[in-house]
Order: structure tokens, then sequence, then C-alpha cells
């Protein structure tokens, strides 16, 4: 009978914690990086307490989750000293084997689109594509920037922005169509019996290509972000202090803005639109999205990297490394409300829901 009831209670403990686990999994975990202690934390949100704790390699710097949220994928930097992406296995919460990147050093900024993995690398200014499903990197793109540092790729994977911080510029690269066809004065031979050959007219042979536009900035330009409706790029400039909007579309900068943000090197809007987050040393600052009037600034810690808003808006985590913490913000209070202990010197964050 006592092994009966103690069957029953092990039974019903596993599938409380099996609905508790589904319950996370649904709404989403935070992941923080720790660049001394090289791991990746997995954080309940609804506790704020570090669930796993995975290793990542050297010099972790920024992080990315899979679209159905079962594997990570991190930077190893190390300015240019390494060129490796470390992967975790956020189902098992065990480190996989790292992804090899040749000569593409340094790398830094992520984004998952289309089932792959964009980054950048630094050292080898360039940007390049990783296929899990071939594991290879399938695409590469030179960029001919100095440092180029963060990265954002649009849902079709048909636009790219980067932040390029040593030469002071944004890179706006589209895919766009082209044709190939005979140089000017040139005939290509007709065809046989006279006709032209097949195909297009004129020879000509269509194909898509990637234009880069290259605009200048402030200087130190690093983190960036793009407005949810897609009109606007903001980037912050640490080394100027201030902050360029640039027109996504029109491709020049319409405002410079002079918040005095000095070493601001992440930007973030929120969900709405409605506020731009800038890290800038001890405090983050909460800019209106419409007036671009700071709004308040608000006092995290000794030191403010890495932020990620909640994809609800209701909070905001900012990476606090010189205080080896992760500071909570409400966005409707725009107040700390608490702290995560996820390891030496946090820094890059990501949200990762499992589908």
């Amino acid at each position: 009978m006592k092994a009966f009831i103690r069957a029953a209670v092990s039974i019903t403990y596993l599938c409380f914690a099996g609905s508790l686990y589904g319950q996370g999994a649904s709404s989403g975990s935070l992941l923080v990086l720790s660049k001394r202690d090289h791991t990746l934390s997995i954080v309940d949100v609804s506790s704020l307490r570090v669930v796993a704790k995975a290793p990542v390699g050297n010099d972790p710097h920024e992080v990315i989750a899979s679209d159905d949220g079962t594997v990570a994928y991190v930077s190893n930097y190390g300015f240019g000293a390494f060129n490796t992406l470390a992967v975790v296995d956020l189902v098992t919460q065990k480190a996989g084997s790292p992804i090899d990147l040749g000569p593409l050093h340094g790398p830094h900024g992520l984004a998952f689109v289309g089932g792959k993995t964009w980054f950048t690398a630094e050292a080898a200014k360039a940007i390049g594509r990783y296929d899990p499903a071939t594991h290879k990197v399938d695409w590469i793109l030179g960029t001919g920037q100095n440092r180029t540092h963060m990265i954002y790729v649009s849902a079709d994977g048909q636009k790219i922005v980067t932040t390029n911080v040593n030469s002071g510029t944004v890179s706006v690269i589209e895919q766009e169509p082209v044709h190939m066809g005979p140089p000017p004065g040139v005939h290509p031979p007709p065809g046989v019996g006279g006709m032209p050959p097949p195909g297009p007219p004129g020879g000509l042979v269509p194909h898509t290509d990637w234009n880069e536009t290259v605009i200048r900035v402030g200087n130190g330009s690093e983190g960036f972000d793009v407005s949810p409706d897609g009109k606007e790029i903001w980037v912050a400039n640490a080394q100027d202090g201030t902050i360029s909007i640039i027109d996504f579309h029109e491709k020049k900068v319409t405002e410079t803005l002079a918040p005095n943000v000095p070493g601001a090197n992440r930007l973030k809007f929120t969900p709405d639109g409605r506020r731009v987050l800038v890290s800038s040393g001890p405090e983050l600052v909460v800019l209106d999205g419409s007036t671009h009037k700071v709004v308040k600034r608000i006092a995290v810690g000794h030191g403010s990297a890495g932020i990620l808003v909640q994809p609800d808006g209701a909070r905001a985590f900012v990476a606090c490394g010189p205080d080896n913490y992760v500071a909570v913000v409400d966005l409707q209070s725009l107040a700390v409300t608490g702290h995560i202990q996820a390891g030496t010197e946090p820094d890059g964050m990501a949200w990762a829901v499992r589908r």
C-alpha cells in the first residue's frame, strides 16, 4: 500500500513538473551569456531564476535561438581571435559541437531567419550564413567596412542591415534583380536558321544579386534596431553619444538626435514602436519613438550593455556587466523591479520559445 502511494505521488509530481515545463516552454525562456564564465544561462522568466547552464566556449558575445526554440547559437568573438559558433541544445540543455567558420574570424552579430543562422565576421569584413540542414556555411558577402558588428535580416531574407563600428557607417544590403547581357556594341550570334537564341529578348539573363548602400552615420555606430513598422533604422553612435535615424526605403539619414548617450552600444524598440531603449553607461535611456525626446533615464547599475525586450512588451532586460547581473525593467512604470544572477559579466541575450 505504501509503495502504491509513493508511486502515485511520483506520478503526480512528474505530471505537475511536465505541466510547468509546458507552461514555461509556451511562454518562452530568457537566454543570457556570461562572457567571463563562458556559459549560457537558461532563465525561467516567471521566477527570474536560472534553471540550467551550458558551456559555450571562449568570449561569447551574442546569442540567438532557432525559430522552434530548440537550439541556441552563440558567437565566439575575441575581437577576431576566434572563428566558431557555439551550439546549445535547449531541449537537453547540453552543449553541442561548435561550428567551425574557417577564415571567417570574429563572429559577433547573429540573426536566425529562414531556418538559417546569419552572422557578422568582423576580422573578415564580411557577413555569412550557416545552414543547419547541411552543416555548412552556404553564403558569404564582403561588406568592405571596418568592424561589421551587428546584423538585422528581414523575415523574407531579402534585406540585411549591419553596423560598422570603426567605419562609422551602416550597410543596407538588398537582393535585387539584375540582367546580364553582352557589353555595349557586342551582338550575340544568331540562333539556328537566323532565329534569335532561346531565352529573354536581347540575350539578357535575369538573376538576383546583392546591392550594398553604405550610409555614413556617427562615430562608433554599433547598436541599432529597425522600427516595428519597418520604416526606420535607429543607430546608436557610441563615440559621439548620438542617435542616427535612417529612412529605410530612401537609405539616408533623416535626423541625428543628441540625447547625451555616451558609450551607447545597444538600442532596441519596444514591440509597439512607442519607445526606444538605449544602454548608456550606468543608465537605460528611454526615448519616445514619435517625438524623439528622452522620456526617462533609469539607473540600472555601473554599466549597461545588452538589451532584450520581452515579446509582449511588458519588461526589458538589461545586462549590467560590472555588476554581474541582468536588471529587469518594468516598461509601464519605467522602474527596475528585479535582478537576475546569470553569471559573471553578462552581455548578449535572446528569447527562446518552444514551438
